[in-house]
């Protein structure tokens, strides 16, 4: 017979009833389960004397969990871990997940254990796994059901998955935006996309008491003198965003959804006839994207520029070679960053 010991401990063996080392195997074995023929790892004790296996009950419950899980795997449903792993993700409990779901009270406790879920309730807990933003929509719809304390725990959970998962989708949509550039090393400076150099870079600058007025415009030149003062030093940027020629300087491609990633310090301000985006970090924080070089060269940018106003900033990229050589709405090549005036 084909067993893999698992460990070996010296106990009173229920087979023999003699006190030996008894080892605990797995052993590969088939069964059928609703029709479907499986196979999976069945954990036994093994006494040595009698030369025989045997189960204690914790060891029968298992080995039911795992034929189970081995028919739940070959018909494309969750298994009882991947189930209590949706509910550990939201932090919620079995009753209360049950509550949410508007199904009875043990359901998610037979899921978990013996009992195999039908294919609709499967697609449910699917659905749920993947969609935070489900979660609070049915959350909200069982508000009086659960007790304060719990809601607030679990609507904090889902709000931080869901505000994660939006990122997530963000940084994807901006960084397939970028996979057209990747084959000219003077669009993106010699340097891959690093979102969360984005982040940090934008951070830093918020951050900063020697900037003054940080709104979006001024943001976006900073940015661009930042990746360009790199490469002129270290002949490669900082960000690997790429940046357009606009009327109003240097824009980085995609810099609408590159404000709204997460870690971004951005506050939408009403200005009378339109709104305007501020950039303010007030406590004192870490860039860890950011290696020391990165950041004396921010320190240049911002004593070179920081305190400009939005009109002097934009008279004064307009005078950049990269600026003057570039066709407006083209991709500014990195080449010009030797002629920099800072």
């Amino acid at each position: 017979m084909d067993m893999k010991i698992v460990k070996s401990e010296k106990r009173l063996c229920m087979c023999c009833m003699e006190e030996h080392e008894v080892k605990t195997v797995l052993v590969k074995e088939q069964a059928t389960f609703k029709g479907v023929t499986v196979g999976y790892d069945a954990s036994y004790l093994y006494c040595n004397v009698a030369e025989e296996l045997y189960m204690d009950e914790r060891q029968m419950q298992e080995n039911d969990k795992c034929l189970k899980n081995a028919y739940r795997k070959m018909e494309g449903l969750l298994t009882s871990d991947e189930i209590s792993g949706i509910r550990a993700k939201y932090k919620i409990s079995q009753v209360d997940l049950c509550t949410l779901l508007g199904w009875g009270g043990k359901t998610i406790t037979r899921y978990e254990s013996h009992q195999v879920q039908d294919k609709a309730h499967d697609t449910i807990l699917k659905k749920l796994a993947r969609d935070p933003e489900w979660f609070l929509s049915l959350l909200n719809d069982v508000k009086e059901n659960l007790s304060a304390e719990s809601y607030q725990k679990y609507l904090n959970t889902a709000t931080i998955l869901y505000e994660r998962d939006q990122d997530s989708y963000l940084r994807k949509s901006i960084e397939a935006s970028y996979v057209k550039f990747h084959g000219n090393q003077m669009f993106h400076g010699n340097r891959e996309l690093s979102l969360d150099k984005v982040v940090d870079v934008i951070r830093y600058f918020a951050a900063s008491a020697l900037i003054t007025s940080l709104y979006k415009v001024k943001l976006m030149k900073l940015l661009w003198y930042a990746d360009a003062l790199s490469f002129k030093n270290r002949e490669f940027a900082i960000t690997g965003l790429v940046y357009q020629a606009l009327p109003m300087g240097a824009v980085p491609v995609g810099h609408n959804s590159i404000i709204n990633l997460r870690g971004v310090p951005c506050e939408e301000v009403d200005m009378g006839e339109t709104n305007a985006y501020r950039f303010s970090l007030k406590e004192a924080t870490l860039f860890p994207a950011l290696s020391d070089e990165d950041m004396n060269i921010l320190d240049v940018v911002i004593g070179k520029l920081g305190k400009m106003t939005k009109n002097e900033i934009i008279s004064f990229m307009h005078k950049e070679q990269a600026y003057v050589e570039t066709a407006p709405m083209d991709v500014i090549s990195f080449k010009y960053a030797k002629s920099l005036q800072i």
